[in-house]
């Protein structure tokens, strides 16, 4: 008897593995938003906050490609957003850079 309940106990448990399976969701076809930003395509609604896996290094260079000069005190942020001091055009900004790649002035 203790066998047929080990026995109906792994059908179960083999059956409803197969009911807790779901389809992967498909691909957005039209991109609008991608997981991270280009240096010409930036987010509307940057900087966005969260977890920034860009280092010290990448965030200077990406802040570089997008124009600026002199990019000093650059800092992560406690929302993960990467600060910093640049010029552009001659001029001083304040820039930063989220964790999508979004690099922004103030």
């Amino acid at each position: 008897m203790k066998k047929f309940f080990i026995a109906a106990a792994v059908v179960a448990l083999s059956a409803s593995s197969v009911f807790a399976q779901t389809a992967t969701p498909t691909a957005n076809p039209e991109g609008e938003t991608p997981a991270v930003a280009t240096p010409e395509d930036t987010n509307a609604t940057a900087p966005v906050e969260g977890a920034n896996s860009f280092t010290e290094d990448q965030a200077m260079s990406r802040i570089g490609e997008a124009g600026y000069g002199d990019v000093t005190d650059l800092k992560l942020d406690d929302k993960g957003v990467w600060q910093a001091k640049a010029t552009k055009d001659g001029k001083p900004v304040a820039v930063s850079m989220d964790y999508q790649g979004n690099v922004v002035a103030k």
